[in-house]
């Protein structure tokens, strides 16, 4: 008997190897300035970061000599921190604050540089207490490259919401739930709710953030 196989892996695989999708690079000078990544078309995908320094060049301009000496300085995990926070959004905005007090070479002028792609997956947004739609083409089958439930700006999913439901924008949190439910069917609905992802922060009025792609189905033997 056959089987129909779809992953995820498979998926991510098929996106990052074709043709045109180039690598994008976002370089930070400042502590204090937002590092904003952003796709016109498809969500984000993190290829690479540093955060420290690589060269004695890069964001060098009018500092001393000495801050730009060490040119293998960088801080563990930043991948994991950016990839967490950005793959699957059309847009993210980080700051330094994210890797926390951590100063992998103190002395150092240290920079923020992340490198990029562009995966032409289907971004949806869904307000809290909204349904979701998620829908593939005939004979093709749903794969989530990534889901969030939460809040990470003041522009989304703000009509008619008090201020005070929408101040707080770091509360967004990854979810599993949707590829559980969804990986492998031609089309699924599912609701924006706290029933269903739990309430990452009370009182803030949320959204569903969801990539996916539209795969045909691998046949495998079972």
């Amino acid at each position: 008997m056959l089987g129909l196989s779809t992953t995820l892996l498979l998926a991510a695989t098929y996106v990052l190897l074709s043709p045109g999708v180039a690598t994008e690079t976002v370089t930070t000078c400042e502590v204090n300035t937002v590092h904003r990544l952003s796709c016109d078309g498809g969500v984000i995908s993190v290829q690479e970061v540093l955060y420290g320094r690589a060269d004695s060049v890069t964001c060098g301009e009018g500092k001393p000599q000495e801050q730009l000496v060490n040119t293998e300085c960088s801080l563990e995990g930043t991948v994991d921190i950016l990839k967490k926070r950005c793959d699957g959004k059309k847009v993210c905005e980080v700051s330094l604050d994210v890797f926390g007090t951590r100063d992998p070479c103190q002395g150092t002028f240290k920079y923020l540089q992340t490198k990029y792609t562009c995966l032409p997956a289907i971004h949806h947004v869904t307000c809290e207490h909204s349904l979701a739609y998620l829908q593939c083409d005939e004979g093709q089958v749903i794969s989530v490259y990534g889901a969030d439930y939460g809040r990470r700006d003041q522009s989304t999913c703000t009509y008619k919401r008090p201020a005070s439901e929408i101040q707080k924008t770091d509360c967004s949190r990854p979810v599993s739930t949707v590829s559980d439910s969804c990986d492998g069917k031609n089309s699924c609905i599912i609701k924006a709710s706290n029933s269903v992802f739990g309430d990452p922060c009370y009182g803030t009025f949320k959204y569903l953030e969801v990539a996916y792609v539209c795969v045909y189905p691998s046949i495998t033997p079972e």
